[in-house]
């Protein structure tokens, strides 16, 4: 491209007149078209600049306000709990209400019996979170007529790696299967009868849990808990101290795409002071007794689950069994009822016992929403020591049994609806026909149930 004064100079040869006349009018257009491309540059660098100076005040502005989110959540994260309300209640048609006592065996705290007719159970208020990102925690409160429990509040670690988790405050222990479910969780309406001679209902404790899961396709876990121990079998000793220990371990995994399973074995050390409990005496007369010693319970625990192609919204199947064995060695007290017409004198001597056992059960979902089941329940009152007070206190040897079956429908995820029939043989010569009508309802969002 020839350059301006190249241009006007060829021009200027070849036509000098048109050199002279148009020379200068030529010179300033040329001028004004250089100007104006000049502007043009000029005004190009400044958009740019204005461009580049926009992003990266965007940008700063963008990591001030992640900054900010960061270090001062929003309101709905910094308090945002899984709240629920679990109702529950129903009907029971019984030949005699009060408490039931299981032949044999010495009773357990915490066993809330079953009215005849009519009744509400416990109401549990339940919440839980995640604290933040090294802790979650969890709440259940059960309220019943004038009657409110802390049943659990604990927390536990979630960022300790390695498969550990550190829990702490009130719990329920990992020992065996059912233990660590609520009523509003059971497969039946009432509770089994291992779990009533063992616990009453459940054995809970104040203390820690320590826990190992470990990195292996075959699931593998192990469990120490100490506690205060103030649970039955054990007391509230007031004294520094653990009251109680307990050890646990479970192996599990899939056979197929069909089925799965879990099986372990369990251990509870509890010492206790002055245990009260009640008997029927020789003369038919309620006994007040005071036991002092150690109680030590081993549980195995197996269960089986099934579902086609592991999809269990059509149809699947639990199988599930416990066994225990307990060993109880210490002193016991038979406080003097001869005022009442009985027996016992207040004497004070050796007591020991070694008992034992199980229940099974079978639990089939045939169609979505509808489920059916079978629970056998035997306890073996073993062999009981009452050392001078077998003068006072007869000496079972009545196989307390059960069996029942039962119906459920829910309608939803959050409702059931049972029925349930048992025949029930845990009194000595007493055999009674049970029916039960229940419902469970769960208000609010609830955190999904253990395997």
């Amino acid at each position: 491209m020839l350059r301006p004064t190249l241009f006007v100079a060829a021009l200027a040869a070849a036509s000098p007149a048109f050199a002279d006349a148009d020379l200068d009018a030529l010179r300033a257009e040329l001028r004004d078209m250089k100007a104006s491309y000049e502007a043009r540059i000029r005004a190009l660098e400044a958009r740019l600049q204005s461009a580049e100076t926009s992003t990266a005040d965007a940008a700063l502005n963008a990591g001030n306000a992640a900054a900010r989110n960061e270090a001062a959540p929003s309101a709905s994260q910094r308090f945002n709990p899984d709240i629920s309300l679990i109702l529950q209640g129903g009907y029971a048609h019984l030949d005699e209400g009060g408490e039931r006592r299981l032949s044999g065996f010495l009773a357990a705290g915490h066993d809330h019996g079953t009215p005849r007719v009519f009744s509400l159970d416990h109401t549990e208020l339940v919440m839980s979170a995640s604290i933040d990102p090294s802790f979650r925690g969890y709440f259940n409160l059960a309220l019943l007529d004038e009657e409110v429990a802390i049943e659990e509040a604990w927390f536990q670690t979630t960022a300790l790696g390695h498969g550990v988790s550190l829990k702490g405050g009130r719990f329920l222990s990992g020992l065996g299967y059912q233990n660590q479910q609520h009523p509003h969780a059971w497969d039946f309406a009432d509770n089994a009868l291992m779990y009533r001679a063992l616990f009453g209902e459940a054995y809970g404790n104040d203390g820690v849990q320590l826990k190992w899961v470990a990195p292996t396709d075959l699931f593998v876990e192990f469990g120490f808990e100490a506690g205060r121990g103030a649970h039955f079998p054990g007391t509230d000793r007031d004294r520094n101290g653990a009251g109680s220990y307990a050890l646990f371990s479970h192996l599990g995994g899939d056979v197929g795409a069909s089925n799965s399973w879990r099986a372990g074995v369990s251990y509870l050390r509890a010492k206790a002071s002055e245990r009260d409990s009640e008997l029927e005496d020789l003369n038919d007369v309620t006994a007040e007794t005071l036991f002092s010693g150690k109680s030590k319970t081993w549980v195995a625990d197996f269960v089986w689950k099934w579902a086609p192609d592991g999809n269990a919204a059509e149809r699947n199947f639990k199988f599930a069994a416990e066994y225990f064995r307990r060993g109880e060695r210490g002193s016991l007290l038979c406080e003097d009822n001869t005022g009442a017409g009985g027996a016992c004198v207040g004497s004070d001597d050796a007591y020991r016992s070694r008992q034992s056992g199980f229940y099974a059960q079978g639990v089939y979902q045939f169609m979505p929403r509808w489920r059916t089941g079978y629970r056998y329940d035997r306890l073996d009152p073993g062999t009981i020591d009452f050392g001078a007070n077998s003068a006072f206190l007869p000496v079972s040897t009545h196989p307390p049994t059960r069996h029942s079956l039962m119906l459920d429908y829910s309608p939803s995820e959050f409702s059931r609806l049972r029925l349930q029939y048992s025949q029930d043989k845990s009194q000595e010569s007493v055999s009674e026909s049970q029916w039960f009508v229940q419902y469970i309802h769960s208000l609010g969002a609830h955190g999904a149930h253990a395997f």
